[in-house]
């Protein structure tokens, strides 16, 4: 990983000297600044939308619980986490990695990307069913989508009690 993450920075390197030498200083000098105000926007943007995200399932938590009917629709698109990986590449200096944070901006090209990569997260996940280190990336994603399966249970009170039955009076006969 360190091998590619300084391949990635020379290649930058050389795609800013490139540019800089076709045009002038100053354009990448410009396009630099962009990035960065373009990227802390959309980070901002992204961040605003988990924190309404995360109010309005608090909100519908709580209705449930007091056994009202949830009245708030859900906000955004689940892509929130991809939407501030691209804001964070845009601030990165460089071409390459602002041609990725935009194709992350783009809803399109987002949702296909999030597709994908819950796609591979599901793959590694069952063929690494029962070879999950605790403490490991693959456990992180285990447990949430174990998470994400509870979450899902629906009771018609809307309480659902985690736990298994003890029976202290040991098996009963006939």
């Amino acid at each position: 990983m360190p091998l590619v993450i300084a391949a990635w920075a020379v290649l930058e390197i050389w795609l800013l000297t490139v540019v800089a030498s076709a045009t002038s200083g100053l354009v990448v000098l410009l396009s630099i600044v962009a990035g960065f105000v373009l990227g802390a926007a959309a980070v901002k943007r992204a961040g605003r939308s988990a924190w309404r995200n995360l109010a309005a399932t608090m909100q519908q938590q709580g209705a449930a619980a007091q056994g009202a009917e949830a009245t708030v629709p859900p906000v955004g698109g689940g892509r929130t986490g991809l939407h501030m990986l691209g804001g964070m590449l845009l601030i990165i200096p460089g071409f390459i990695s602002d041609a990725a944070g935009l194709l992350l901006l783009f809803p399109p090209t987002r949702k296909l990307i999030g597709s994908l990569a819950e796609r591979a997260a599901e793959r590694s996940l069952r063929r690494h069913a029962g070879a999950v280190d605790p403490g490991s990336l693959g456990d992180l994603f285990q447990q949430a989508q174990q998470a994400g399966e509870q979450t899902r249970i629906h009771r018609p009170d809307g309480k659902v009690i985690q736990g298994e039955v003890v029976d202290r009076e040991g098996p009963r006969e006939g």
